[in-house]
């Protein structure tokens, strides 16, 4: 981000971070799917569900590892948004992950889109 900005603010380290996060559960960049999110979030068509982005090469999580990954992609997903001003400050995202406590998939974790999760507010 500092390449394209020539500015150093707060946000490029939560950008950073929220990067990181989506890598290690992609086992891959995640460039590409940063660029489609705006055509995500506008088209339910082409969403994508959170089961197809994370690493094929290990197994689906369940129970409450997968709560935890809901958990994990929502935060880095709210990190990485295009805009600096939006994303949280990394304050905030260190506070809600020291106090998550067991959250509960109001849905199948096969059945979660990556739009679903792009609504994490703080």
């Amino acid at each position: 981000e500092f390449a394209y900005t020539m500015r150093v603010t707060e946000k490029c380290d939560v950008y950073s971070f929220g990067v990181v996060a989506l890598e290690v559960l992609m086992g891959k960049h995640p460039g590409d799917l940063l660029t489609s999110l705006p055509a995500i979030s506008s088209s339910q068509e082409d969403d994508l569900l959170l089961k197809d982005i994370l690493d094929q090469r290990l197994d689906p999580p369940t129970e409450q590892l997968a709560e935890e990954v809901v958990f994990i992609v929502r935060i880095a997903l709210a990190c990485t948004r295009a805009k600096p001003e939006s994303r949280p400050a990394m304050r905030s995202v260190a506070q809600e992950i020291a106090a998550h406590t067991q959250a509960y998939l109001s849905e199948a974790f096969r059945l979660i889109t990556i739009s679903k999760l792009t609504d994490y507010q703080k």
